[in-house]
This record gives C-alpha cells, structure tokens and sequence, in this order.
C-alpha cells in the first residue's frame, strides 16, 4: 500500500470503479460506520435495518454520480466530515422513509425523535471509531515503510506492537529477546517517532491542502480519542 492510497488516492481509484480499491475502501471504513449506526439505532426497532443500511452507505458513495466522485479533498473536516454526512443522510433517510410506519409505534417513534437531539454525543462515536481506522492505517503505513528499512525497522514496529497492544513492558519484551533494557527504550521512542511520522501521513493525506499546525492538531486530537 503506497502513502497515496491512504485516503484520496484509494477514493479516487474506488470511485473509477477498481474493483480492489472499492473492496479495500468498504474494509477500511465499515468498522466507522457500523459504530456510528449502532449507538445511534440502539435499543430501537431501527437495529432491524443495520445491516441493508451499512449497504447502502456504501452503495451511495460507490455508485455512478455518487458521493465518491463527488466529494473533494479540501472540502472542511477532510474525508472524515464526508464520511460522516454520507453515514447521516443516509440513516435520516432511512428513518424518514419509515416515519408513517414508526407514527403506529409510539415507542419506536419516540426513539427516533431522540436520535437529533443526540448527534453530539453520536458525532463523538463516529469520531472515535475514525480515530482507530486511522490509527490501524498508520500502523499499516509504519509497516510498509519498516520494509523498506530493512530488520531493524521492522523490529521496531514489533516492539511498538507488543509494547503497545499486547501491554508487555519493555524489562519484559527485552528479557523475551535476550537483549538489554536500555537501549530497547531507546528504540522503543523511536518506534514511537516513526508511528507519528506515519500517523501524519495518514492525517494529510485525508486533509488535502491542511497546513501542518492543522495536521498536528488532528494527530494529538485523534490520540486523545483513544486515551
């Protein structure tokens, strides 16, 4: 996966219809939109349309004419505030299309009239689950560039994964590999280093034409998210 393809350069190779982008742009983002549409459907009659609706997100941006080749990399918020306005609309369309229905269903009708009244709350979901894909994109793009390093990079991006996913700490990881404490914080730092680095990467490329102030601040804001 090259850094273009990131972002912009796999919505733009989705949206001329290659088959592999499209496939990569549905893994990629269905994580995002199925936490948005969880919280907002949850304990409502709406939860029995998840799944088509989750379709239809994707069905809207991929289609000929769609939201894909519609949208634009300086648009405000990046891709993440068109992801979610497409993730929105298209749930408001949904519960606006079963509204009569929902009129003979107090209950359900009521939970629906909620669902405005929570989009800050719903806005903070979406906005942590974008945290994570971006984060797992990052990691893609630390790994892919550890590649072309060579070992030592490569070992690196393992110690950031052990030390950070599986919660080892680093007297432990330098015990499992026979090697001195020290100098594996050392290198553990810059793991950490080339994880931002390939974090910044990922932020601009989802923010086209972002200052730099602006991309480090949607870095520690994504970072935050997940604390």
């Amino acid at each position: 996966m090259g850094q273009d393809s990131t972002c912009w350069g796999l919505l733009r190779a989705a949206a001329a219809g290659d088959d592999s982008s499209r496939a990569e742009f549905v893994v990629r983002y269905a994580p995002v939109v199925r936490a948005y549409l969880g919280v907002r459907w949850r304990g409502t009659k709406w939860l029995g349309e998840f799944d088509d609706t989750v379709q239809d997100v994707f069905l809207e941006c991929l289609k000929e004419g769609g939201l894909l080749e519609r949208a634009r990399p300086d648009r405000p918020g990046g891709f993440r505030a068109f992801l979610y306005g497409a993730v929105r609309n298209v749930a408001l369309r949904v519960e606006t299309q079963g509204a009569r229905r929902l009129a003979r269903e107090p209950r359900d009708s009521t939970a629906l009239q909620d669902a405005p009244s929570r989009e800050g709350a719903l806005s903070r979901v979406f906005d942590r689950a974008w945290a994570k894909a971006l984060v797992r994109q990052a990691a893609e793009r630390q790994a892919e560039l550890a590649a072309q390093r060579g070992v030592a990079a490569l070992r690196r991006v393992e110690l950031l994964r052990l030390r950070f996913h599986e919660g080892i700490p680093i007297r432990e990881i330098a015990q499992l590999w026979g090697v001195e404490a020290a100098p594996l914080h050392h290198e553990y730092a810059r793991a950490r280093q080339e994880f931002r680095a390939a974090l910044r990467d990922v932020v601009a490329a989802s923010h086209g034409g972002a200052a730099p102030g602006e991309i480090d601040r949607e870095c520690a804001q994504l970072l935050a998210l997940l604390e």
